[in-house]
């Protein structure tokens, strides 16, 4: 006859039954976590000490260690492993904290050629001046000692990210300028969909330049997959440079058209050309508003001095300085890189011309897009479809 269990019975919330049980049967989970959460569902059912250790092979001891460790330090705690004793430290916090603060400055600053650190570099530095520093236990710092003290740290010295520097004081001002122009492009489009496409007194078109797109031509022909050999096209990693083209696009916030040019450039005659085409594509009556970037074109003297022979007829409004973000072309440029663009290879300069003329084209014959800006704080939708023209 057994004896009676003096212990407290197990005892587990909705979420921690979930939690062992999702554990238990995971794959990816380390093999101890699975078992001690199985052995407590286990002893949770009513299973004797005994018949728990046998059905996982383990000893009767671990399995009364483990729920032990549940009912005095919680579960966690018995997933996991209690603090051993172990070996006492070899670094002081010390001599830690000067490893942070040497990891914190470029090699440069300490007489190196070097922009950024190398774990070989920093490992080197501090055992030659860890002496002289007054810790004198990082003589034998290795490599992955290193490692240790930067990922604790949170610190990774050997990689850079860039930001932008807000250098505009009124780009509070400018970004609620502009974001005020979508909503109320959003609100005149409602507004002619219920009116059955009224007509427009101001169109308001989303202007960029996409500068540097090149024209590159393979040395052998590509080799289409073939089924059971090649899964995917087989190309010769060789390439020839054909020259670089610009495309300058506009698109309509109302319709969801798109207008554009293609050039060798994308200077203030470029820039020009595309508004005396703009001027031509809409009636005389209607205003045309842009929504575009601070390039020099969009404000140099032979811009203003074409602006000035077509009074009233365009409007201006700039995004601010990086700022582009805020510019929903950017969003078609983004889908035309990650799909058209990609992995083009052509004949000439002038077939890449053609194909971002045909790219468009077919664009325009089923214009709709959904286009999202976000402020931090608000995000101003405007829906477009066909429909509304």
């Amino acid at each position: 006859m057994p004896f009676p269990k003096r212990r407290t019975a197990l005892q587990f919330t909705e979420p921690e039954l979930r939690k062992l049980q999702s554990i238990r049967k995971s794959r990816t989970e380390e093999k101890r976590r699975t078992v001690r959460a199985a052995l407590l569902l286990d002893s949770l059912a009513g299973q004797s000490d005994e018949a728990i250790a046998r059905r996982h092979c383990i000893s009767r001891s671990t399995v009364v260690l483990c729920i032990q460790k549940c009912l005095q330090f919680g579960l966690d705690a018995a997933l996991g492993e209690l603090p051993r004793p172990g070996k006492p430290r070899q670094l002081p916090d010390d001599a830690i904290a000067w490893v942070l603060n040497v990891a914190c400055q470029k090699p440069k600053a300490l007489g190196y050629s070097y922009e950024w650190w190398t774990y070989k570099l920093l490992t080197a530095h501090v055992r030659l001046h860890c002496v002289a520093a007054g810790h004198p236990a990082l003589q034998k710092l290795s490599r992955s000692k290193l490692h240790k003290i930067l990922r604790q740290g949170e610190l990774r010295p050997h990689k850079i990210r860039y930001y932008v520097e807000c250098r505009d004081p009124a780009f509070e001002v400018k970004m609620a300028n502009v974001l005020h122009v979508y909503k109320e492009v959003e609100i005149v489009n409602e507004y002619r969909r219920r009116e059955g496409g009224r007509g427009l007194g101001m169109v308001t078109i989303s202007y960029d330049e996409k500068p540097g797109i090149q024209a590159l031509a393979v040395t052998t022909p590509d080799r289409p997959p073939v089924a059971g050999q090649h899964a995917s096209h087989l190309r010769d990693y060789e390439y020839k440079r054909l020259g670089t083209v610009s495309l300058l696009a506009g698109l309509d916030l109302h319709s969801g058209r798109i207008i554009e040019t293609v050039s060798d450039t994308h200077k203030s005659a470029d820039f020009i050309a595309f508004l005396k085409k703009l001027d031509g594509a809409y009636p005389e009556h209607q205003k045309i508003r842009l929504v575009l970037d601070n390039h020099s074109a969009h404000i140099s003297k032979e811009t203003r001095s074409y602006l000035e022979t077509t009074p009233q007829r365009f409007v201006f409004v700039f995004t601010p300085t990086h700022g582009s973000w805020l510019n929903l072309i950017e969003n078609q440029f983004s889908k035309m890189t990650r799909t058209m663009l990609r992995g083009i290879r052509v004949a000439s300069k002038q077939e890449l011309i053609d194909r971002i003329h045909q790219y468009f084209e077919e664009i325009n014959a089923a214009p709709g897009v959904s286009m999202e800006v976000q402020n931090g704080r608000d995000v101003y939708c405007i829906d477009i479809k066909r429909t509304m023209i």
